[in-house]
């Protein structure tokens, strides 16, 4: 656990504080190391794509690669102001930018609400700038929705959990809700970065509250 955290990560920068990036994409390999297939888009027809901040993404990545119905995954940073950011300048808290994995999904195999399913029981969203021990805005708890029927379906998802949340004398859920902004993906090195370092770390760490089943649509 980092002790001494930089204040000014703890908070989003100011716009004279941000820095400015550049207009070049990042690299990235052609094809996912587990999966085998594409990262960049475009994604199979009838695919639907989730993203989510749940603190570090190597684990996060992880997580969601394992489901079955998931077609590809892939990190990334979104919701900052700085273009095709590095994961240095991420980290100095000057980009505003949160560690976001980008789940495509077959909603024909599984839904949305089991993706959130997982994304509330996996994490702890009631940490604001924080996940355990890794501290900064990086580390916020983000749903990014495409578009109304999943941000909708999130937000009914999240004043359900805090009822379960409250309920087990937890605290309140800080994590933000909103419209899907540019996503950039992060280097090659961080793409399936478990997959490559099965022994490398992962803080994902949930409240141990389960979330309600009702969530999840009938696909019979």
């Amino acid at each position: 656990m980092n002790w001494f955290v930089d204040p000014h990560k703890m908070r989003m920068p100011a716009p004279n504080e941000v820095l400015p990036g550049r207009s070049e994409a990042m690299p990235v390999p052609e094809r996912h190391a587990v999966l085998g297939v594409p990262l960049r888009p475009p994604y199979p027809a009838g695919s639907e794509i989730a993203e989510f901040g749940m603190g570090c993404f190597w684990g996060a990545e992880r997580l969601f690669w394992r489901i079955p119905g998931v077609i590809s995954t892939s990190v990334g940073y979104a919701g900052g102001s700085t273009p095709n950011p590095t994961y240095e300048e991420v980290c100095t808290g000057r980009t505003g930018h949160i560690e976001v994995v980008r789940v495509v999904f077959d909603p024909k195999l599984i839904s949305y609400g089991e993706l959130l399913k997982l994304f509330w029981e996996e994490h702890d969203p009631t940490q604001g700038m924080r996940q355990g021990g890794d501290r900064g805005t990086q580390y916020r708890s983000a749903i990014l929705a495409h578009g109304n029927a999943q941000q909708g379906e999130a937000e009914a998802a999240r004043a359900m959990f805090q009822d379960r949340l409250s309920a087990a004398g937890k605290g309140a859920i800080t994590t933000e809700i909103g419209p899907a902004p540019a996503f950039y993906f992060a280097e090659a090195y961080h793409q399936q970065y478990l997959e490559k370092n099965p022994h490398g770390y992962c803080g994902l760490q949930g409240t141990g509250v389960s979330c309600p089943v009702g969530l999840f649509k009938d696909r019979s």
